[in-house]
């Protein structure tokens, strides 16, 4: 298993990056992932990141789609707030598993 460390604090990572160990995730650390993301983050990426989080802890499975009904950003706001790979973006900084509906 390997380790990274963000804002001073050594976190388990998969080969991908992704979070091993969600428990070891803070917002210092998020703002930190995000940085290296190329992204800096808003009170709205701080709700969707907790949505995410509460949403994998209760064992949904996270889509594009389900995140545009979150109530919280659509999906085009969600495409906005993470450019690129919206939903492995938003996982990998909310520091949980990437998503299975991922590639």
């Amino acid at each position: 298993m390997a380790q990274k460390q963000f804002a001073g604090v050594t976190v388990d990572v998969n080969d991908e990056g992704y979070f091993t160990n969600s428990s070891q995730w803070t917002v210092d650390v998020a703002k930190a992932v995000a940085q290296e993301e190329g992204l800096q983050l808003t009170d709205t990426h701080l709700a969707v990141l907790d949505y995410i989080r509460k949403s994998v802890e209760g064992g949904a499975a996270l889509t594009i789609r389900s995140m545009g009904k979150c109530g919280i950003v659509d999906v085009k706001g969600f495409y906005g707030l993470f450019p690129g790979a919206p939903l492995k973006k938003a996982t990998k900084i909310a520091g949980v598993p990437k998503p299975t509906s991922c590639i």
